[in-house]
């Protein structure tokens, strides 16, 4: 199980505040929604619990800390075993989806075979067993997000950071990836849903509604 721990945590752009400070705590084996309308604040939330803002481009107050140690930086975020999935996916457009989930692994050293095995494991997962070698501009939003989501899954995250990977979603992929994000959750990950979609946010454990960078506990873990 790892802890993520948000203190005192803000984010400002210049003059635009887009996170007033705040105290965050989501417990390994929990999954928890922020939500909010745009402009609200969830992307430079989760992008400041990732240590992923650059300072030249924003300013962020306070810390993170994972299983109690402080997370400084991008570097020490990536060690820590804390995973992004960007609003827009991320994802190159010149790479296959296979590729896609490939190579972070063997950059990371995962062994070819190994890094072979989860690569399948999580295309089947998300349901894209048979699009494996389609170049990701060949993908809708949609098959996008879900190999966005399979990539991150393969990389066995400790705290998983998802930034809208819902939203381009039918019904029914929507269903299985809230699904496999809570099995994220059950296998002992902090998991983070930015969503605006309620029905996605009724299946978290807690929900964390943001309004102009405020805030507010909609629903906190039992």
């Amino acid at each position: 199980m790892s802890d993520l721990v948000g203190r005192g945590l803000g984010v400002s752009y210049g003059d635009l505040v887009a996170v007033r400070p705040l105290d965050l705590h989501v417990a390994g084996g929990a999954m928890v929604a922020v939500t909010g309308p745009s402009g609200a604040g969830k992307s430079s939330l989760l992008w400041a619990l990732a240590s992923a803002l650059r300072p030249a481009v924003a300013e962020v107050t306070g810390t993170v800390e994972v299983d109690g140690q402080v997370v400084g930086d991008r570097g020490d975020s990536a060690r820590a075993g804390v995973v992004l999935v960007p609003q827009r996916n991320g994802l190159s457009a010149t790479l296959s989806a296979e590729e896609s989930i490939l190579v972070p692994l063997l950059a990371l050293g995962v062994p070819a075979r190994e890094a072979s095995g989860r690569v399948a494991e999580q295309l089947d997962r998300v349901g894209l067993a048979e699009f494996g070698r389609h170049l990701v501009d060949q993908l809708s939003g949609g098959q996008q997000q879900r190999v966005a989501l399979a990539r991150a899954f393969a990389l066995h995250p400790r705290v998983l950071l998802a930034d809208e990977s819902t939203s381009d979603l039918d019904a029914g992929n929507r269903e299985l990836m809230i699904a496999a994000l809570r099995e994220e959750a059950a296998r002992g990950a902090a998991v983070v849903l930015a969503t605006h979609d309620p029905e996605a946010a009724a299946q978290t454990d807690a929900v964390l509604a943001l309004d102009e960078g405020v805030a507010t506990w909609v629903r906190e873990e039992a």
